[in-house]
């Protein structure tokens, strides 16, 4: 079973949503559930004034998104 990354609620994402076109690499605090959390790099894909959604490889080639707090991601 793959653990799979924990998005924070849909209600804290917020609203507006913008799409980032093109991505921005970042790296990001992601939570898995098993595992807690790993920082990785990735690419920033939308955002809105408190998240960003987030598009990454996992230490087991897979790929993954994420909503995460907008404080959870830094700029590579």
């Amino acid at each position: 079973m793959r653990d799979a990354p924990l998005d924070i609620p849909p209600a804290a994402i917020g609203i507006p949503i913008r799409p980032l076109d093109p991505p921005i690499p970042v790296k990001v605090w992601v939570s898995f559930p098993r595992t807690g959390f790993v920082q990785v790099d990735g690419r920033a894909t939308a955002y809105s004034p408190r998240a960003g959604r987030v598009e990454f490889i996992d230490e087991h080639g897979r790929n993954g998104a994420v909503w995460v707090w907008a404080t959870a991601i830094q700029r590579r």
